[in-house]
């Protein structure tokens, strides 16, 4: 397949480019895009031949479900049936990074849900994303533009690496602002179900919703036969080719055990910024300061990437703490490093 590549700046917005992605996604082809997220893989939600082909470009497993990306919050309407609670979720936090489970109707097929009675709607806030959208005039399924386990991509070239002559076409559309995918929850009653932190976290939801229940799909792994009821919850993602092992220990002792690692090792490190002057000569990849947060979750799979590149046998970092932004760095390199924590 030849790959169509646009470029568009989402200060000023090319429509022709973008009516020339939206007619592909409108002939039932795949369109790769910037979100503020990480970029999607899309194809018109209505259809169940797009869907099929987004599984088939990812290599992705059919039971894991898709995210649906609409214009507008009441646009939901159409697709699924929704709730006070989801329309104060949206007056809060869309368009932006959330994701919302709802009960599905007719107009979304089971090979968009991987099977479920639910579907997992969400409003971006990109302007290049919502044009998109409102330009093809259908919802767009849209998990991220990666090979199915690989890090998500927060660039252009990510996506074009992992997807070059498999999609119709990429929209270039920069570096994605946040770099961690969205937020998911699931409603029950006036209670939310934390099921993928992102970058609104628990606290933030608690100020919508009555109560927020963090599932333990969040810190743990799926029993082998459970069925996972939003993206990422059961199998391995946003892993590295080359084995990453997260740190649990005091400050001084991770970097104790860092600096003998680099000396006798092959290894990449991904160190906070503080770090990096201590550790010179090893092979190093800055991923931010300690206490900043949204810079390390906007760099996590970048890094990720990167790591691959460098020829070492093994990665190292820093596991995350649980609270805040944490919360979803720790979800994203829990899974990236298959559970593996080294204790030092």
């Amino acid at each position: 397949m030849n790959t169509e590549f646009f470029k568009i700046d989402e200060k000023h917005i090319d429509y022709s480019a973008i009516e020339s992605c939206a007619d592909i996604i409108k002939s039932g082809g795949l369109v790769a895009f910037p979100t503020e997220t990480v970029y999607g893989l899309g194809a018109d939600a209505t259809r169940k031949d797009a869907a099929l082909k987004i599984y088939a470009a990812k290599g992705r497993p059919s039971d894991n479900p898709l995210i649906i990306h609409i214009a507008k919050a009441e646009d939901a309407e159409g697709y699924a049936h929704t709730s006070p609670l989801y329309y104060a979720l949206a007056k809060a936090f869309m368009p932006g990074p959330l994701t919302v489970i709802l009960p599905k109707k007719d107009t979304i097929p089971s090979e968009v849900t991987g099977g479920l009675d639910s579907v997992a709607v969400r409003c971006p806030s990109h302007k290049v994303a919502r044009a998109l959208i409102a330009a093809s005039g259908v919802p767009i399924a849209a998990p991220s533009a990666n090979i199915s386990g690989s890090p998500s991509p927060t660039s252009a070239a990510h996506v074009t690496n992992d997807m070059n002559g498999k999609i119709d076409a990429i929209i270039d559309g920069g570096e994605c602002e946040i770099g961690l995918e969205s937020t998911i929850v699931k409603l029950d009653g006036n209670k939310a179900i934390l099921l993928r932190p992102g970058a609104i976290t628990a606290d933030a939801l608690g100020c919508v919703c009555e109560e927020v229940e963090i599932s333990s799909a969040v810190t743990h792994a799926l029993a082998q036969n459970e069925r996972p009821l939003s993206p990422g919850m059961k199998y391995r993602h946003y892993a590295p080719s080359s084995p990453l092992v997260l740190l649990d220990g005091s400050e001084k002792d991770i970097t104790d055990f860092l600096l003998k690692a680099s000396a006798t090792e092959n290894c990449v490190i991904l160190c906070y910024s503080e770090e990096a002057e201590m550790l010179s000569g090893a092979k190093l990849i800055d991923v931010g300061c300690r206490s900043d947060l949204q810079t390390q979750a906007q760099r996590l799979f970048g890094a990720l990437r990167q790591a691959d590149t460098m020829g070492a046998d093994i990665i190292y970092a820093h596991l995350p703490p649980l609270d805040g932004l944490g919360l979803a760095l720790y979800n994203r390199m829990i899974r990236a490093a298959a559970h593996t924590v080294k204790k030092v």
